[in-house]
């Protein structure tokens, strides 16, 4: 992940899932006895925006190929957490971290490490979907491809139709790929964003609330589309929702005024929690 680096072009095709895979940790995901993989280890991660401090010392690991959602109560730090994942915090005036966050082994705010490469592997669905205005449905899927030097045509071609296919978009839109990605439907332009940031085929995709605009009908097609993601990538899903946490995700981590309340496996954070501070937000106690 050096400053180098090329665009990462040599991961295999990811063809679109047609049913949920496998229960994260059943013996159909991974060899029987194996140990899950670690895709961030994050250690004494604290973050500071000039003198105010937005989270104090997180430590949690997650896990490969799984899902792992954020919750609590607005203003708790989920989105800043998830930002320090791609380094996205950093255009922010005056952040700063101190603690370290490795992924895949490699210090991720290492020297030579550009941040740019960083979030080729890491991508990023925000909150409100964010098409550009003046581009067609293909070249808002593409856009990123081109920015980093691809012109072979058959390539571009290639991404596009596999990158709205895992999106579940492409026979939705395969016949009007000229028209402007405005035009889509709010749940439309939101999987057309999810595709835009699959292009590249990233190891992570960071997700910041990406329901919260939506009916549930759009809901309920991103929610498909995590389920069937969680095959071969690695999804942080930051939620205010409580049931679309225990839907979709495999771990779930709770934080509380800049802090990591729990983390453990979704079932245990909703049915049998360890902190009575989750407890009583699961339950709608406060929040």
């Amino acid at each position: 992940m050096s400053a180098q680096e090329p665009i990462a072009t040599s991961r295999p095709p990811v063809p679109p899932a047609t049913k949920s895979p496998p229960a994260a940790g059943s013996s159909s995901a991974r060899a029987e006895g194996a140990a899950p993989e670690i895709t961030f280890d994050i250690r004494d991660l604290s973050v500071f925006y000039g003198a105010s401090q937005a989270l104090q010392n997180v430590t949690l690991q997650v896990l490969t190929h799984q899902v792992t959602a954020i919750i609590g109560p607005s203003g708790c730090g989920k989105s800043t957490f998830i930002r320090t994942l791609n380094r996205m915090h950093e255009l922010t005036p005056g952040a700063r971290h101190t603690g370290s966050i490795r992924l895949l082994g490699e210090d991720l705010y290492g020297p030579g490490i550009d941040p740019t490469i960083v979030r080729r592997q890491v991508g990023m669905v925000f909150q409100k979907s964010n098409p550009f205005p003046t581009l067609s449905i293909a070249e808002n899927v593409l856009v990123g491809l081109r920015l980093n030097g691809v012109r072979d045509k058959a390539l571009l071609r290639e991404r596009l139709e596999e990158s709205l296919r895992m999106a579940a978009l492409w026979d939705e839109v395969k016949d009007i790929l000229g028209r402007p990605g405005i035009g889509l439907s709010g749940g439309q332009q939101q999987r057309l964003c999810i595709a835009r940031a699959l292009a590249v085929r990233p190891e992570v995709l960071l997700m910041d609330e990406p329901c919260s605009a939506l009916d549930p009908l759009a809901t309920a097609k991103i929610e498909e589309l995590i389920n069937s993601l969680r095959a071969s990538y690695t999804v942080i899903i930051v939620t205010h929702n409580m049931q679309q946490a225990a839907r979709v995700s495999d771990r779930t981590a709770f934080f509380y005024l800049g802090k990591l309340v729990e983390y453990d496996e979704t079932r245990t954070i909703f049915m049998n929690p360890a902190n009575p501070q989750t407890e009583a937000y699961v339950s709608g106690r406060f929040g």
